[in-house]
């Protein structure tokens, strides 16, 4: 245990939850052993507080810096508004300059309001689509955040929003009266879909869906979303908070033949500093007006100039480019030395959010994947977020790592025993209380 396990030990005690999100948690990475904290973070690497150098081949931040840690080009817009100022009585004309370049990206989109975190920004949409409505359900597909209006879903069932992503999220602190407000469908499946139609129809208020995540879309099922709520003029809100500028320079609806009514993004857009982005159609947008939306830090200077910054470069750099290519050169390596090794793994999602799953024994292999990996210098997991800062050497260094740690699972799995090669409690998954 160095310095950043002794210190999340004294986290537990002073912080309910130990961390502020639950994607760092270092349960879910190398209980006991993971890093946990960083005193300093560049392109793609970090270092933790004991001064150890990493390759951070894992989430980059949770996905909010593909242009990678620190970037000196985004660093100097942020440093030059800080200088004359990041917050004061008037109104930051940045927030201006970044509405007409995100509905530029969208021509589809008419109108856009700013928060400052993806949750945030999708509960600003939902408010919206109701307020526009004047109706109270919400039918989704995927994972959308914290707030109460997604989570009551598990009031109804509390097994709701297991197959949303992230299971064991309980609906304790959410108000009873919310429940029957928001209903989850399940990603392509039309039939289940269309009867949350039938039975809500007068009821429905906006419909929520996850771009692309895991699964490739089928034509008939985005046809379907688009007809439906153009049928009963309710917003189709899609949720481009992990996919929105990975794939392309905009929201990856654009790639995809999905016409949406509003969009929302965050993550990627600002390239670690805090930003989220509502935009949509005027018809929609406009019932801003008519319900109280409004948060003093959403109209600080330093995201929409960090959004600005990221957004031009990436435009600039063809950034998107070299995240697919990153993602696919490991999807590819991921298969390849699995095969070699013959061990069972999935490898799916878009290339710039690539993951693998261990078939065999999956957390325990996780586990020890984590822990050889951190040991040769990568903080690296079952997941890979490229950046622009991941350059081929990375790549290969990483590749080479991977197979060599390839060889000892196949080992420990054909031994049977492979928690003996762990040297300490197997990761955790989904949310549980840590005491």
């Amino acid at each position: 245990m160095g310095k950043g396990q002794d210190l999340y030990v004294q986290a537990k005690k002073i912080i309910p939850g130990g961390v502020q999100l639950l994607s760092k948690r270092p349960e879910q990475f190398l209980p006991d052993q993971w890093p946990a904290y960083y005193e300093k973070a560049k392109g793609c690497e970090i270092w933790d507080l004991d001064g150890n150098r990493y390759i951070d081949m894992s989430f980059m931040g949770i996905g909010a810096c593909s242009l990678g840690y620190a970037d000196d080009d985004v660093n100097d817009a942020v440093q030059k508004v800080i200088t004359d100022g990041s917050m004061s009585t008037l109104n930051a004309p940045e927030e201006v300059a970044l509405a007409e370049l995100m509905i530029a990206l969208h021509p589809w989109a008419e109108m856009a309001r700013f928060a400052r975190g993806g949750g945030d920004a999708m509960a600003v949409a939902v408010r919206i689509a109701r307020a526009a409505t004047r109706k109270d359900i919400i039918l989704f597909s995927g994972y959308h955040g914290w707030h109460d209006w997604y989570i009551s879903a598990n009031l109804s069932d509390d097994s709701a929003l297991d197959g949303q992503l992230l299971p064991g999220l309980k609906p304790t602190g959410i108000a009873r009266n919310l429940k029957g407000t928001s209903y989850p469908f399940f990603y392509n499946n039309t039939a289940e879909f269309l009867s949350l139609i039938e039975k809500y129809e007068h009821q429905i208020g906006g419909v929520v869906l996850e771009t692309v995540r895991n699964i490739e879309p089928e034509k008939d099922f985005f046809e379907t979303l688009e007809r439906e709520t153009a049928r009963l003029n309710v917003p189709l809100i899609v949720d481009e908070v992990s996919s929105g500028f990975r794939m392309n320079c905009g929201g990856a609806h654009l790639l995809i033949d999905l016409h949406p009514d509003m969009a929302v993004f965050a993550k990627g857009i600002s390239n670690g500093f805090p930003m989220g982005a509502v935009i949509g159609k005027a018809k929609y947008m406009d019932a801003a007006q008519d319900s109280f939306i409004s948060s003093t830090y959403w109209t600080e200077r330093i995201g929409p100039a960090a959004a600005l910054a990221t957004i031009r470069k990436m435009r600039a750099c063809n950034v998107q480019a070299h995240l697919m290519d990153c993602g696919r050169q490991v999807q590819e390596a991921w298969s390849r030395l699995a095969q070699k090794h013959g061990i069972d793994v999935h490898v799916g999602s878009i290339y710039p959010l690539s993951h693998f799953d261990f078939k065999t024994n999956p957390l325990a292999c996780k586990t020890l994947y984590t822990q050889e990996m951190l040991s040769k210098g990568f903080l690296a997991t079952t997941s890979f977020y490229p950046s622009y800062a991941h350059r081929q050497e990375h790549l290969d260094a990483y590749m080479q790592a991977t197979d060599d740690v390839f060889a000892l699972i196949a080992k420990a799995l054909g031994e049977g025993n492979i928690e003996r090669y762990l040297k300490g409690p197997v990761c955790q998954t989904g949310f549980k209380r840590l005491t």
